[in-house]
């Protein structure tokens, strides 16, 4: 695609900014002047093109695609946004030549955090991917004030600071007032029937929310297509009350605005208390609810019906958040068109499918009946019908078999689950690793995959190898041009398998292993700028960001480490290869145990880091606040990727995958994306260790008990010890080993079987070290992992929806695709 605007024009645009939204000469713009101008050029450029695509979208009748996810994990934009513009470089030129430097400009971008952690990666990954490929597509969440909190560490513990990305990111987003929603919360129904005895059941006595589209731009890779992210703002319909503001009563003036406003001000709220639960409700049923309307508004205005509507939308909800989706379409369909049950029926399941992300029972959302039936009375209603008529199509089917209809059932013992209803309602249900994806049919919903199997589909998720090699590892991708005769792979991640003739070339693999240790020194000086951590650049580094959660098993990487610390202190002059272990992880607000984790680590690095003894060859560092933008600094710094959950737990990952394409080497457990990452590369080029999931279920069903580890292997027995009685700072963890060994509140003991893949993790380990001194093996190794990695670009995953279950053409599959309802 030819470049759309010179230097001089992008010169001429940001000067123009800078003038009519700050009043600012270029002498008087500071950084973020010029950052928030740039947006602004780019989101115009943007916002023309999205015209252009709106009116070939409506001209051609084409069936859409809209992506419900609670999370969005955008990152920063502007340089992506230029790259994938194709105006990186004559921007780049611009700003230099206004003064500017680009690289300090961009690093000045706050991370637009709207998500947590994989589930917003891969929503924004999807977005950018849907774009490239040209498909009509609308990504819809809230518009949160403040994002996944910044992380602060204080005394060793996480301290959840405000995210106000909101102050800078908001010059990316376009208000569209008279595109608002109204969203209705709590009142009552009255029935009502009409002359033809129609029931017409009427909602009064409700508050009223305001859902106020912001949308944010999304290019695509070389194409002028453009799709959006329509992020719900929430505001009160009702003006502050005067009357009681002049008689001092200010809080109670601005109560309305403010009971509104709380709907789209945090990201998760925490949920251990009733208000808690009662906002997640609010804000679930409120971004749904409006984008729902939103939908049928504009279907209807271009076709007058919403018979064919199945017919030219697909919605796909990203996990269970977005589940009342469907009602919310059964409501409009009922009340405001007239259908009859089966007609509306009809329309919702051949319109909504389900990705499910977990097979974490507390993580498959259900929901208080009363908690529903007050906040959404004319829901609940939806839904005890929609439970009633499955419920009698479960008890025909298994007749007196209350066990399965329990188990499957919408509505059961005072609670509304919501899994349930995507099974029930979904035209398609999708998990997201091919072993997750069989757990699902297997255990989660074997029932109902026996009873449809068809609607079971398995979609692997895919990263944007756009941004987490290109735009973050240039050198490296300079080398993939060079060897692969261009950029080809950028929009064929495929072609990076062509890397694999240079697997005997020493000058290739030299390149290679200089473009890492480039990369481990500019992140090296990166952090000493931003914490004063000084790192041990001659150290392998390996490494271990995710979410922290029990089941990914950061405590497990703890005991090895206590372990080898051990080894040093007793043999300070044993041949030692220099390890420095890099941790990033937040934990929720109200997940005590993943907070006392957190503390667990900086415990143990003050530790090791003060210890003479381990000067220069082991180190523990635990990053603060990880992010995307600190992800895109440290991926390519990687050298060993800890994917090391239990085997049978995490449904996918795509942290592994980033750690791939950039050229690390993973100690893994045959878990999620484990197992198609170990297909493509093969035992002698990942280290795995520990369970399988048959292994680890079958443990569990003999009765696992981890005392018996504990008495039976001194050496994590001493390490586990160590643990209880804690470090240098005199902190005591044996609340953590307590749980280890005995469990706690009835639980099982070492549930997620740390004890039982010590060993064999520890093994892994020393045959990642040895490998590590064959450089040309390692070498070998690390091109091998870029070069099968583009089975796992988002492309790739968004190929498979659009063929799969979509039905929709891409750029790179033109072709029509048929299917009869």
């Amino acid at each position: 695609m030819a470049v759309e605007y010179t230097k001089e024009q992008l010169t001429e645009m940001i000067i123009g900014r800078l003038l009519r939204s700050y009043g600012r000469t270029v002498e008087e713009a500071t950084n973020i002047h010029m950052l928030e101008s740039c947006a602004l050029v780019l989101r115009d450029i943007m916002a023309r093109h999205q015209v252009e695509t709106n009116n070939k979208v409506l001209k051609g009748k084409q069936r859409q695609v809209h992506y419900l996810s609670l999370e969005f994990l955008m990152g920063r934009s502007l340089e992506k946004n230029a790259s994938n513009l194709g105006l990186l470089e004559p921007l780049t030129e611009a700003l230099e030549g206004l003064g500017f430097n680009a690289s300090d400009l961009f690093e000045c971008e706050p991370d637009a955090g709207l998500g947590n952690g994989g589930l917003g990666r891969l929503a924004a990954s999807f977005m950018e991917a849907m774009t490239t490929l040209e498909i009509p597509a609308t990504g819809y969440s809230i518009c949160y004030e403040l994002g996944i909190f910044k992380q602060k560490i204080v005394d060793g513990q996480q301290v959840e600071l405000a995210d106000d990305w909101l102050s800078l990111g908001e010059a990316w987003l376009i208000q569209k007032l008279d595109k608002a929603e109204e969203v209705h919360f709590g009142g009552r129904i009255v029935d009502r029937w009409d002359e033809n005895g129609r029931h017409c059941p009427e909602h009064v006595d409700y508050d009223t929310v305001l859902a106020i589209p912001r949308d944010m731009e999304i290019a695509g890779y070389q194409t002028r297509h453009t799709n959006k992210l329509r992020l719900w703002d929430a505001k009160s319909p009702v003006p502050v009350d005067m009357s009681l503001y002049s008689q001092g009563k200010y809080l109670k003036a601005v109560e309305q605005q403010a009971m509104a406003e709380v709907i789209a001000k945090v990201l998760y709220p925490d949920d251990n208390h009733y208000e808690g639960k009662s906002l997640r409700l609010k804000q679930q049923y409120f971004f749904v609810s409006a984008t729902v309307q939103s939908i049928v508004r504009k279907h209807k205005a271009q076709y007058g019906t919403l018979r064919n509507f199945h017919e030219m939308h697909v919605i796909q909800i990203n996990d269970t958040h977005p589940t009342l989706v469907i009602p919310e379409l059964m409501r409009i369909l009922l009340d405001q068109e007239g259908y009859n049950w089966d007609e509306a029926w009809h329309i919702v399941t051949n319109t909504v499918c389900y990705t499910n992300h977990t097979v974490l029972a507390e993580a498959l959302e259900r929901w208080p009946q009363t908690m529903i039936e007050t906040i959404l009375p004319r829901i609940w209603q939806i839904l005890k019908e929609i439970a009633g008529r499955y419920q009698g199509e479960l008890e025909r089917r298994y007749g007196g078999d209350t066990g399965k209809v329990g188990h499957m059932a919408i509505i059961w013992g005072g609670e509304v689950r919501m899994a349930n209803l995507c099974v029930c309602a979904c035209q398609a249900i999708n998990g997201v690793s091919a072993l997750h994806s069989e757990i699902l049919k297997r255990d989660v919903f074997h029932d109902a995959y026996l009873a449809q199997p068809n609607k079971f589909k398995n979609v692997t998720n895919g990263i944007d190898h756009r941004r987490w090699l290109s735009q973050i590892n240039p050198k490296l991708h300079r080398l993939v041009q060079e060897c692969t005769g261009g950029d080809r792979y950028l929009l064929q991640p495929d072609v990076l398998r062509e890397l694999e003739a240079y697997k005997d070339d020493k000058s290739v693999l030299d390149q290679l292993e200089a473009i890492k240790g480039e990369n481990k020194r500019r992140f090296a000086a990166w952090a000493a700028r931003e914490s004063g951590t000084i790192l041990n650049t001659n150290a392998i580094f390996d490494v271990q960001v995710k979410r922290l959660h029990e089941y990914k098993r950061q405590l497990l990487n703890v005991l090895h480490i206590v372990h080898l610390y051990n080894q040093l202190r007793d043999n300070p002059n044993m041949d030692f290869t220099p390890q420095t272990y890099l941790f990033g992880a937040k934990a929720a607000p109200g997940y005590q145990v993943a907070k006392r984790i957190i503390q667990l680590i900086n415990s143990l690095a003050d530790q090791i880091n003060n210890d003479p003894v381990c000067k220069d060859r082991l180190q523990v560092v635990f990053l603060e606040n990880y992010r995307v933008s600190l992800a895109e600094k440290l991926m390519p710094a990687s050298e060993i990727s800890e994917q090391i959950s239990t085997a049978g737990k995490e449904a996918s990952g795509t942290g592994n995958m980033k750690f791939m394409i950039n050229g690390a080497l993973t100690i893994g457990t045959l878990d999620g994306a484990n197992v198609e990452m170990h297909q493509q590369l093969g035992d002698e080029n990942i280290f795995l260790f520990g369970l399988t999931t048959e292994q680890v279920n079958q443990r569990k069903r003999e009765g696992y008990r981890s005392l018996e580890y504990y008495q039976q292997n001194q050496a994590l027995k001493r390490v586990i010890d160590q643990i209880s009685a804690g470090f240098r700072d005199g902190v005591s963890y044996e609340d953590l080993t307590r749980r280890l060994l005995f469990g706690v509140n009835g639980a099982l003991a070492d549930e997620y079987l740390l004890l039982a893949d010590f060993d064999s993790y520890c093994a892994a380990h020393q045959r990642a070290i040895a490998t590590y001194h064959d450089r040309q093996r390692w070498n070998q190794m690390s091109l091998l992992n870029i070069a099968r990695s583009g089975i796992f670009a988002a492309d790739r995953s968004i190929n498979d929806y659009a063929r799969d279950i979509w039905r929709v053409p891409t750029r790179t599959n033109p072709a029509p695709i048929r299917f009869e309802y």
